[in-house]
């Protein structure tokens, strides 16, 4: 029954893909950038609807009093697919993400994403994608809205812990605008590579604002990877 009702899933996610993606790429190009945000969300909550209903997949938020209410850097934990349209649900303050530029290409999609307010990198550019980040990161910031960014670049399993890049400790630093950290143990239910979404209830942990003027970027690092680490430890790391 699991495999069925992820099938299911994922074929209505599909389709919401192509409902949503196409009306923010074409329609939504006529309207102002708040409604896409309000468009992108509503995509979110929809699916985060249809994992509760079709998989019986739930969420649960500690910490809820500190999601952004102003400008902030949020730095998340990336295990699987599920924080990559579930916190465009959770966090109702407007928002860009960083991404990388491939995920542009994909039809469709890749049209929604170019028709918001997204920072596409090059992973390969180095320093360059470093200062494309602080460059639109700081006007976006300033512009009111929040950056979404997962410092490790890739998904990690449960367990394990990848290397955490320095873009947004560094956008942090050079804007001075603080970082909000966010844990989670989505890749326990939602697994990076596989079909099965198993059922239970997603633990997600957002932390305090870590007040950054006045820090450099590696010292934010660590004090966002010591956070989230810690947090990753005390989450269930089974289904069960």
């Amino acid at each position: 029954m699991i495999t069925i009702r992820s099938l299911i899933y994922f074929i209505s996610m599909a389709i919401s893909i192509i409902i949503f993606g196409l009306a923010i790429s074409t329609i939504g190009l006529l309207l102002p950038l708040s409604a896409r945000d309000w468009l992108s969300k509503a995509w979110a909550s929809s699916n985060l609807w249809l994992m509760r209903v079709v998989c019986d997949l739930k969420y649960q938020i500690h910490g809820a009093e500190n999601l952004p209410q102003d400008a902030a850097v949020v730095l998340s934990k990336h295990q699987s697919s599920w924080e990559t349209m579930a916190l465009k649900g959770i966090l109702k303050k407007e928002q860009s993400w960083v991404l990388k530029r491939e995920l542009m290409w994909i039809p469709i999609f890749g049209w929604a994403l170019a028709a918001t307010r997204t920072i596409a990198i090059n992973r390969k550019a180095g320093r360059q994608a470093l200062k494309l980040i602080i460059k639109q990161g700081k006007e976006i910031l300033d512009d009111g809205r929040i950056v979404v960014i997962f410092p490790e670049g890739t998904r990690t399993a449960p367990g394990k812990k990848g290397k955490y890049g320095i873009g947004g400790a560094m956008l942090a630093e050079k804007s001075g605008y603080p970082v909000i950290p966010i844990a989670h143990n989505a890749g326990v239910f939602w697994k990076r590579r596989g079909l099965n979404k198993y059922p239970g209830t997603i633990q997600v942990v957002v932390g305090q604002p870590i007040e950054t003027k006045g820090l450099k970027a590696g010292a934010i690092n660590r004090l966002v990877e010591s956070w989230i680490e810690e947090q990753m430890e005390q989450l269930p790391s089974s289904p069960g």
